[in-house]
């Protein structure tokens, strides 16, 4: 009798565990980009802050369990994570800016002289810690956005007019 127990039990931990997999796929699967950091070291002041910038930034950063994100990952076809799936692991997962998580983490790693950033993902492929170092210097998209406007507004007011000009001139 006492066996059955233990065995229910079990499966209700595997159970528990699949769900988990499942939600860390789903996450992989929403995101634009998430990097992995190490980050033993940090104190537990330094943790909150860090958490909060990347919430000010629309990053989700959680501390997972390895070998589920890695199930998760390997379910979903990748494997080149796995190594870096060892010892102390964060994620920090970006939805809506595929910058946001390695530049936080860059800011992070810098300030506070801990922590590095393992390896990532952008667009949908595994990316080493150079990757991800050269990404958190990619500008955001609102700043993106912004440069592409300035450079566009000049040079579309000047064609603007000259075709409105030969618009003119065809009409005459």
């Amino acid at each position: 009798m006492d066996h059955e127990r233990h065995h229910d039990h079990k499966s209700a931990a595997r159970i528990a565990k699949e769900a988990v997999v499942e939600e860390i796929k789903e996450k992989i699967q929403n995101s634009q980009s998430f990097v992995i950091l190490d980050y033993k070291g940090l104190t537990v002041a330094q943790d909150t802050e860090f958490r909060a910038e990347f919430r000010k930034n629309g990053v989700d950063y959680r501390v997972l369990k390895n070998t589920l994100v890695r199930k998760a990952l390997n379910e979903l076809g990748y494997t080149e994570f796995d190594e870096a799936l060892n010892g102390p692991s964060a994620f920090a997962f970006g939805t809506d800016d595929a910058v946001a998580p390695a530049k936080v983490a860059a800011d992070g790693v810098k300030k506070y002289n801990k922590m590095q950033v393992k390896c990532g993902m952008f667009d949908k492929k595994y990316a080493d810690p150079s990757v991800c170092e050269a990404m958190s210097k990619v500008p955001n998209r609102a700043t993106l956005l912004a440069m592409l406007v300035s450079v566009l507004s000049a040079p579309i007011r000047g064609l603007a007019v000259a075709l409105n000009a030969v618009a003119e001139k065809h009409a005459e």
